[in-house]
């Protein structure tokens, strides 16, 4: 390459020409520049995430975060959100990738404590709309108290996502000596519910639709750690803890009765499913028991520990509609059963093909 000194006036307009100008965020979408991991780059993050998050790890920009853990025993999670729309009644894509991931690790009985999140963009993002987002991730850490301490943005183009995804990774520390399993459950257990099912898919439904209903309602997203710590009181009386997710109910039943070779017995008078839930599955044809949770959970205790079960649920906010709604059983191994409020019984299969995508 030629020495600048000695550049034509031409030459030096064509070689300034050919570097794409650093675009200010004044456009307010997102630009596949803002994903080169240059100065586009750095101010995204400059504009967008540091002042929201301002976590000390993310401040320092190294490539991996040092972290000090007290315990040799960690539990490690990941999961990805690709929930339409982004903002949905009772939360957002942003406060559900911190709830799911905490409740993960609560579910092994962990303290949830570190978050890594990963964000891909697409070209043509609202800045405003990735704004509301962080700040409701950095809501949810601070009301979890857990620290997201590693991000990672990436740029596709147009089509290449649907506005946002995001993916993120979390550590806990297990301090329990009984670490509760899907493997645990035992004939004789009862089963319990921390609340009302479906919420979170219905209201993600109903807002996809326009389902114009006259009572509106919101998703059930929040955090389960309280929840599960007290729980975690029973020691080896608590056998499993599941949070409710994609499949719903249903689902994590027969992942249960797989994993732990035992029969499921539901009471179908016991399972909570509010009206409006009910009127929105009855309008796209769904059944309650396979629509996705995300503030809800399973818990499988010792039968002379379900009233003690009981109580230390509903002392949480998010267990305050705990109830029983059935009974682990050594008949039909690997499959859960309903009995119908007329005395009948049904097999409740899992889940076959996908049935609500884009929920979470």
């Amino acid at each position: 390459m030629k020495n600048n000194d000695h550049m034509s006036d031409n030459e030096s307009k064509f070689e300034m020409s050919s570097f794409c100008p650093v675009q200010d965020r004044q456009t307010g979408f997102i630009k596949l520049g803002h994903g080169s991991g240059g100065r586009m780059t750095d101010q995204l993050i400059s504009e967008i995430f540091q002042p929201v998050l301002n976590e000390q790890h993310l401040n320092e920009k190294e490539d991996a975060a040092v972290l000090h853990l007290s315990s040799d025993k960690i539990a490690f999670t990941t999961d990805s959100y690709v929930v339409s729309p982004l903002i949905f009644p009772g939360g957002d894509i942003g406060s559900l990738s911190v709830h799911g991931t905490v409740n993960d690790l609560s579910m092994r009985g962990a303290r949830p404590l570190y978050l890594s999140a990963a964000f891909t963009l697409e070209e043509g993002l609202e800045c405003k709309l990735l704004d509301r987002v962080v700040s409701s991730m950095k809501r949810a850490c601070l009301e979890c108290n857990v620290h997201l301490v590693a991000a990672d943005t990436k740029v596709v183009n147009r089509g290449g996502c649907d506005k946002l995804f995001i993916t993120t990774s979390g550590v806990g520390l297990v301090e329990s000596k009984h670490v509760p399993s899907a493997n645990k459950a035992k004939a004789g257990d009862s089963i319990i519910l921390s609340g009302d099912v479906g919420r979170h898919g219905m209201a993600i439904m109903a807002a996809r639709e326009n389902i114009d209903l006259e009572c509106t309602f919101e998703s059930d997203s929040a955090p389960l750690i309280d929840l599960s710590r007290n729980l975690l009181r029973l020691e080896d009386a608590l056998h499993t803890m599941r949070d409710i997710t994609r499949g719903g109910l249903a689902s994590v039943l027969n992942e249960i009765a797989v994993a732990s070779n035992i029969g499921i017995e539901l009471k179908e008078g016991a399972i909570p499913v509010i009206s409006e839930v009910k009127a929105v599955c009855e309008i796209l044809g769904l059944d309650p028991l396979y629509v996705a949770c995300e503030g809800r959970m399973i818990a499988i205790v010792s039968s002379e520990k379900e009233k003690e079960a009981l109580e230390l649920m509903r002392a949480a906010s998010q267990g305050e509609g705990a109830t029983v709604i059935g009974r682990v059983v050594e008949d039909h191994k690997r499959k859960v059963v309903l009995r119908s409020l007329i005395g009948g019984r049904r097999i409740v299969d899992k889940l076959s093909g996908e049935q609500l995508p884009r929920i979470c």
